[in-house]
């Protein structure tokens, strides 16, 4: 027997899963399953606990986007002896992970820790879609209804978001419009900021440099610049008028979805989110069509420029413990090797042939209408099929090819063109990539820095999170030179002069 820890959804069960059935046949294994939710924060907890309770399990296989592995976590308990180094179980008996390390040197390199150790494998996730995570999402019916156009600029954004507050856009004759919402996971931050200056996707758990920018080839950190400000002004002169919804900061995605899906009507204007999942399309009235992209806004400076980042990002979503035989470390290698293939990954992303995906047909057309569709995916009668895959749990490895390659509906507001919708959303974001992006992705920090480096930068940038919704929301006072300053003594405090040098320092040398 092979235990796996692993996130589950409500309607799922990973030991009766038809994939994990498949694999048990396959591989000649029986696999149980330790799981977690899709709630990024109870998920972390939950890996915490299994890990310290000493009782963990054979592997973790988890999704990056709920929780993952950091680097950091990587190299401590490697060290410790809790992990097992997967370099020599990476060879001729897992041809096509070696394959993909060679097609792709950067998901090699990803799966490398600071140490020069494969102590687990990432995901890379070649989304198209998912590199541009700042979009708005704005309510296209409410617009015609009021005869307004899509904003481009945050004094039309703000214009537009007074109309939906004040002019009952969903002719219901009550004030319960919701100009503009996000959750936890989906700051309103780098949408509204970027205008102002460059502003990555904001990361609530600090694991990533999500505060830095680079001028001139200078690492800086843009919450001590005037610039960035003066865009927490535009954000917070937002929030006071009731143009943003006061749960903004603390809502999480299902407390936004009971909004977008409020049976009492549509109420939400716009949304600061990777796509509009937020609004299902089992609702009567069409609200599920209602929703279109608004490109980059254009600021005061002229700039109209957007948050652009890999996907796929360093640190591990498949790891074997020192609870696994030389036996059991084979057999997770097999299954693993199994789920990067183009077979394996179409069943264990999708499921069943014939009743959650089939072959494409003639007149099929592919997501990216450039290459030959691969496959396309069904629906199947309700309550039939939700249990036959492992979803994002077996995005070990999706290239561009499989992802454009899946047969998608041209009519992008038929549920069966969502991909399109968004890939065509995309088109509307890329090319507005900032000059002052920080490719930390690249930037490699090593050794006894890169201890140094977590607590500091954990430190710095849990604290940018926190101090902007206080500015927004008011508990801090962005317009008072007073609490300004307090911020940037805040900053000093925690290291910031340190966490700017040492990304320096290592942007300089892999240069």
């Amino acid at each position: 027997m092979i235990t796996i820890f692993a996130p589950q959804g409500a309607d799922a069960d990973l030991d009766e899963n038809a994939f994990t059935k498949v694999l048990e046949e396959k591989f000649d294994v029986d696999l149980q399953f330790e799981t977690t939710t899709y709630d990024a924060a109870a998920a972390a907890e939950k890996r915490q606990v299994s890990l310290a309770s000493g009782e963990y399990p054979d592997a973790y296989m988890l999704v990056p986007w709920v929780n993952q592995f950091t680097n950091e976590e990587l190299v401590k308990l490697g060290g410790q002896g809790v992990i097992l180094p997967l370099d020599d179980l990476i060879g001729e008996d897992t041809p096509n992970i070696t394959a993909a390390f060679e097609k792709e040197p950067d998901f090699k390199e990803m799966a490398t820790s600071t140490d020069g150790t494969i102590w687990g494998l990432p995901t890379w996730n070649d989304c198209y879609h998912c590199s541009y995570g700042a979009k708005l999402w704005m309510n296209s019916a409410w617009l015609e209804t009021l005869d307004l156009e899509q904003p481009t600029t945050p004094e039309e954004l703000k214009t537009v978001l007074e109309a939906f507050k004040t002019e009952d856009p969903n002719g219901n004759g009550k004030a319960d419009e919701i100009p503009l919402t996000a959750d936890v996971g989906s700051s309103p931050l780098p949408y509204l900021m970027n205008p102002f200056v460059y502003t990555p996707l904001v990361n609530p758990q600090g694991t990533t440099p999500a505060s830095l920018g680079a001028v001139d080839g200078e690492v800086v950190l843009q919450p001590t610049r005037e610039a960035w400000r003066a865009g927490i002004t535009y954000v917070a002169s937002l929030y006071k008028d009731g143009l943003i919804d006061e749960a903004t900061f603390t809502q999480n995605g299902e407390a936004l979805s009971a909004k977008g899906n409020s049976a009492d009507g549509v109420v939400v204007g716009s949304a600061t989110v990777l796509h509009p999942g937020f609004v299902s399309a089992d609702n009567e009235d069409g609200r599920y069509e209602q929703y279109d992209a608004v490109p980059p806004l254009t600021g005061p400076n002229g700039s109209d420029t957007t948050w652009a980042g890999p996907v796929s990002a360093g640190g591990a979503t498949f790891v074997i413990t020192n609870r696994a035989s030389e036996a059991k470390q084979r057999k997770l290698m097999q299954i693993a090797d199994f789920i990067v293939s183009y077979e394996g990954h179409l069943q264990a992303e999708y499921g069943v042939e014939g009743v959650n995906w089939a072959k494409p047909e003639a007149g099929d057309v592919a997501l990216d209408e450039s290459i030959e569709p691969l496959f396309k995916t069904l629906a199947p009668p309700e309550g039939e099929g939700q249990n036959n895959s492992w979803g994002a749990i077996a995005q070990i490895y999706s290239s561009a090819e499989f992802r454009g390659g899946q047969v998608t509906a041209t009519d992008i507001y038929d549920p069966a063109g969502y991909e399109r919708r968004l890939f065509e959303a995309t088109k509307l974001y890329e090319g507005h990539e900032s000059d002052e992006a920080f490719p930390y992705w690249d930037v490699p920090v090593t050794g006894d820095t890169a201890k140094e480096l977590a607590t500091v930068q954990t430190n710095v940038e849990g604290f940018v999170v926190r101090a902007g919704a206080e500015f927004v929301t008011g508990a801090r006072d962005i317009e008072s030179d007073e609490d300004w300053a307090e911020f940037q003594q805040n900053l000093a405090e925690l290291g910031a002069e340190r966490y700017v040098e040492i990304y320096q320092e290592a942007w300089d040398a892999a240069k």
